[in-house]
């Protein structure tokens, strides 16, 4: 029986490392098949510096910053345009100033976008049904238990909220989030624990077809404007779950039927930051190269986080923010290598 419908991941995820040169109109190539990203997510490295987030359907030079809540804003020298193998960055420091590093993470959606009335408010939808991905652009109504279309035609495991037109926290949707997932949130730009609310999703799962909103200004404000990014789990591409931390450095084996090329990780039952690792930033194991969404701190390499492996991934830090014993975890994690191929060939993959 195949085991994934997705041979080569960077079709459709990638990251990406460049060093600034100061440069304007410089254009970044992305890491593997050089595809066309419809959400890219760059942060510098060697300096602390804000989390830069544009998508093709919000339009280049539209930016938002995961690690606060301010509301969109035009950078007309950060990202300026989405190429045909990557994208266009301008002279902004936190972008391409001379001798810092930089990384992107990329995914590709369904390029330009299409209404969908599949729920109560009406969305513009850019879907990738193949990889699980689609982004969503709405207007709330501000009404309790109003639904908004995805275009993913499966049930989400996560989705990522933010309000557009007015300063707000990064709301997180996720299935592993507890028991009962649709009852709870988490917020990107926070370092909180998971708050039971129904005021985020109304207490309602999503479909194949919808996600539900609450009436919180957060998620559905009246006429304001929202972005979301939604993802649906694709066996052998990404997996969307939950671990149980053990306190030590011999920690839990997470299987997700993949070589890991990124995995996001974040304590659910606790306060502690988010976590990135990427295979750019640290290629071979261990994997000591973390940052956090939340944050605008530089780049950790303090220790090792993580060992990337063929079929999942191993946690090899101690500590509430990867392992602390007995508290819960929530990750995403996104392809390098399918453990078997959709031919049914286990992979080189290490």
């Amino acid at each position: 029986m195949a085991y994934t419908t997705i041979d080569d991941p960077t079709l459709y995820f990638s990251t990406t490392l460049w060093s600034g040169n100061g440069t304007d109109d410089r254009d970044i190539v992305v890491d593997g098949t050089g595809m066309q990203p419809d959400w890219v997510w760059i942060k510098e490295r060697s300096n602390a510096g804000y989390h830069f987030t544009f998508d093709s359907v919000r339009g280049a030079t539209k930016n938002l910053h995961t690690n606060v809540t301010q509301a969109e804003s035009t950078q007309a020298n950060a990202l300026q345009a989405f190429n045909s193998n990557g994208f266009e960055i301008g002279t902004d420091g936190d972008i391409n100033n001379s001798g810092d590093t930089y990384v992107s993470w990329n995914w590709l959606a369904g390029g330009t976008a299409s209404s969908n009335t599949d729920g109560s408010i009406t969305s513009s939808v850019s879907a990738n049904t193949t990889a699980g991905f689609s982004i969503v652009s709405y207007t709330g109504n501000g009404t309790a238990g109003a639904t908004v279309g995805h275009g993913l035609g499966s049930a989400l495991d996560m989705y990522i909220i933010k309000r557009r037109s007015a300063t707000e926290h990064w709301q997180v949707y996720h299935s592993g989030n507890t028991s009962a997932p649709e009852t709870d949130y988490l917020q990107l730009s926070t370092t909180e624990a998971t708050v039971d609310a129904t005021t985020r999703w109304n207490d309602t799962a999503p479909t194949s077809s919808v996600f539900s909103v609450g009436n919180h200004a957060s998620v559905n404000g009246s006429s304001d404007t929202y972005i979301a990014y939604c993802f649906a789990e694709k066996k052998g591409y990404s997996k969307f779950g939950s671990y149980t931390g053990n306190g030590n450095a011999d920690g839990p084996f997470i299987y997700t039927g993949f070589r890991p090329a990124w995995i996001m990780t974040k304590i659910s039952s606790g306060a502690d930051d988010w976590q990135v690792c990427d295979n750019k930033r640290d290629p071979d194991n261990a994997v000591f190269s973390q940052l956090m969404p939340n944050s605008s701190d530089a780049q950790n390499d303090g220790d090792a986080k993580v060992d990337f492996l063929s079929n999942g991934f191993k946690i090899r830090k101690s500590g509430g923010s990867w392992n602390g014993s007995g508290s819960t975890f929530i990750y995403m994690a996104f392809a390098e290598a399918p453990f078997v191929t959709s031919t049914g060939i286990p992979t080189t993959a290490r």
